[in-house]
C-alpha cells in the first residue's frame, strides 16, 4: 500500500481533541478543591493576670543654681565668649614659646630681674636672672627640652587654631585645594592676566568712543549754531558786526554770540581782534571796543606767521582809526626812548613778504635787507633810494620753536606786527602778509632786519599826484643785493570803501 493510501489522522484535529482532555481535567481538579471543606481553628484562651504597678519616687528638684545661673550679675556667663578667649590665649602662649625657642629673650627682659613679690601669707616670691638663664640654658642645650618644648607650643598653636576657626575641617579642605590648584593657576596666570588687562582695556576704550562720539556731536551743533556767523565772516565782516547783524535780523544771534563768547576763546588762528604775544594763539587782551589785530613777537622764534585776506583802517563802514595813530598797518622794531624807558628793538626776519597790498602809502625805513626785492608794484608816485651795503643774510632757527600762526579773514581797525620788550628783537622765519586792503593812514615798514624781503604787485597811491611820492624806500634801508623791476608809476584815487 502506497503512501497515497494511508489515511493519516489531521494535526489540528489531534491538537484540538489533546486541548480539550486537558482543560476537562483541569476543571475537575478545580471543582474538587472548591467542593473540600476549610479546615476548622483552635484556639486557647489564657486567663489574662495584672500585677500591681509601683511608682517611681518624685525627687524635689532644687533650683539654686539655676537661680544662681539665671541672675543678673552671673547671666554673663552664659554669654562669655569663653572660646575665643582660650583660644586667642593659647594662641599667644603658643606665639611666645616659638619665640622663646628660636631666639633668647634675655637681652630684652635682662632689666626687669630679680624680680620680688610678697605673698598673701607672709611670704615672699623672688627670681633672679641667674635661674631664669639656667632654664633658658637647659632648654637650648637639652635636644629633648627642646622638642617637647617645640611640641607643646605647637599642639597649643593648633588648639587655638581649633578653637579660633568655626569649621576647621572645611578650612584645611579648601587649602588643600588652593594648594593643589596653585600650580595650574601659576601656569595660566600670564593667560589670565592677558584676559584681564583686555577688560581694562576695553573698558577704557568703550569710555574713550563714547567721549569722542559726544564731542564730535556736540561740536557739530555749534558747528550748525555759528554758520550763520562763519558765512557773515567770510564775507570780511568784523567779529562785531557780524554778531550786531545776527543779533538784529535773527533769533539765531543770541545763541551764536554764547557760542563765540562763552564756549569759544578768542584766537588768532580764527582771526579775533586782540592783542598777542607770539606764539600764543589766545589774546592776552581783548575787548568788545579793542579793534586792533596786534602780534608781539619775543625771544622765543616763531617758524611761519600767515595774514592774509583782511581789511584795515576806515576801508568798511563805520570803523576808525585807533586813537593817537596814524598808520594802519605797521611792520617793525621800537626806537629807543628814555621816558619811559625802553632800548632799541628789531624785528628779525628770515623772509618778509609784502604781496597784494593796497594802501594810500607805503614807507619802507631804517632797515638793513640782504637781498631786496621789489618788483612788480604800481604806485602814485614812488621813491627808491636805498643804499648798498653789507647787511648779513639772515634765518631764524630756535630748534624746537613755536607753532606757526595763521589767520585768514577779518577786519581791523588796524594791524601792528611788533618787537615790544624792551631790548628784545622779535624773531620770525617767515613773514608773508598778503592781500591787505587798507584806507585811512600809512603802511609803514621800519626797524627791520631781514634776509630776503619781497614787495610784489602792490598798489599803493590816493591823491591822484605823482609828485607826492606814494611809495619811498628811504636811504636808511641798507641793502647787499637789491631787485627792483617792473614798478610803475599810475595815478590812483583813494581806496574805496567796502
Amino acid at each position: 500500500m502506497g503512501i497515497k493510501g494511508l489515511k493519516m489522522t489531521r494535526f489540528s484535529s489531534l491538537f484540538r481533541r489533546r486541548s480539550k482532555k486537558i482543560f476537562s481535567e483541569t476543571n475537575q481538579s478545580i471543582n474538587l478543591i472548591e467542593d473540600r471543606k476549610p479546615r476548622r481553628k483552635i484556639s486557647l484562651k489564657f486567663p489574662s493576670m495584672k500585677f500591681p504597678s509601683i511608682k517611681s519616687p518624685s525627687i524635689p528638684t532644687i533650683p539654686f543654681f539655676s537661680f544662681l545661673w539665671n541672675r543678673p550679675p552671673l547671666s554673663w556667663i552664659r554669654k562669655f565668649p569663653f572660646r575665643q578667649v582660650f583660644g586667642v590665649l593659647l594662641l599667644l602662649l603658643s606665639i611666645l614659646g616659638l619665640v622663646v625657642i628660636f631666639k633668647n629673650p634675655m637681652p630684652w627682659i635682662a632689666s626687669v630681674f630679680p624680680i620680688h613679690l610678697n605673698t598673701v601669707g607672709g611670704g615672699y616670691l623672688h627670681i633672679e636672672q641667674t635661674y631664669v638663664q639656667g632654664l633658658l640654658n637647659t632648654l637650648y642645650t637639652d635636644t629633648l627640652v627642646s622638642r617637647v618644648a617645640l611640641g607643646i607650643a605647637s599642639f597649643m598653636a593648633m588648639l587655638s587654631w581649633i578653637l579660633l576657626v568655626q569649621h576647621p575641617m572645611a578650612l584645611l579642605r579648601t587649602l588643600g585645594r588652593t594648594i593643589k590648584r596653585s600650580p595650574r593657576a601659576i601656569l595660566y596666570s600670564p593667560i589670565t592676566a592677558y584676559k584681564r588687562m583686555i577688560i581694562w582695556r576695553n573698558w577704557l576704550l568703550a569710555k574713550v568712543n563714547y567721549l569722542n562720539e559726544e564731542s564730535a556731536k556736540w561740536k557739530r551743533v555749534f558747528q550748525v549754531v555759528k554758520s550763520p556767523y562763519s558765512f557773515l565772516r567770510m564775507m570780511g565782516l568784523s567779529p562785531q558786526m557780524a554778531i550786531g547783524l545776527l543779533a538784529v535780523g535773527s533769533t539765531a544771534g543770541t545763541g551764536v554770540i554764547v557760542n563765540e563768547t562763552v564756549f569759544s576763546e578768542r584766537s588768532f588762528a580764527r582771526g579775533d581782534a586782540g592783542v598777542y604775544n607770539a606764539p600764543l594763539d589766545t589774546p592776552v587782551f581783548a575787548d568788545a571796543q579793542y579793534n586792533t589785530l596786534r602780534l608781539d613777537l619775543g625771544a622765543t622764534s616763531v617758524g611761519n606767521i600767515t595774514i592774509e585776506n583782511v581789511s584795515l583802517g576806515t576801508s568798511y563802514t563805520g570803523s576808525a582809526l585807533p586813537s593817537g595813530e596814524s598808520n594802519v598797518i605797521y611792520v617793525g622794531g621800537i626806537i629807543a626812548s628814555s621816558n619811559p624807558t625802553f632800548n632799541q628793538t628789531y624785528l628779525e626776519v628770515g623772509h618778509l613778504i609784502i604781496d597784494r597790498w593796497r594802501c594810500e602809502r607805503l614807507d619802507i625805513s631804517h632797515s638793513e635787507i640782504h637781498n631786496l626785492i621789489i618788483s612788480g608794484n604800481a604806485s602814485d608816485g614812488q621813491s627808491i633810494s636805498a643804499v648798498a651795503g653789507t647787511p648779513r643774510n639772515r634765518g631764524i632757527n630756535g630748534g624746537n620753536r613755536a607753532d606757526d600762526m595763521t589767520t585768514s579773514g577779518g577786519v581791523y581797525d588796524m594791524l601792528k606786527i611788533t618787537a615790544a620788550s624792551s631790548g628784545v628783537n622779535g624773531k620770525v622765519d617767515v613773514l608773508k602778509l598778503s592781500n591787505l586792503y587798507s584806507k585811512g593812514g600809512a603802511c609803514t615798514i621800519k626797524y627791520v632786519k631781514a634776509g630776503t624781503m619781497e614787495i610784489t604787485l602792490n598798489e599803493i597811491g590816493g591823491d591822484e599826484s605823482l609828485s607826492t611820492k606814494a611809495f619811498t624806500v628811504a636811504t636808511s634801508v641798507i641793502y647787499k643785493s637789491f631787485t627792483n623791476t617792473s614798478n610803475v608809476e599810475v595815478s590812483m584815487a583813494v581806496p574805496a570803501v567796502q
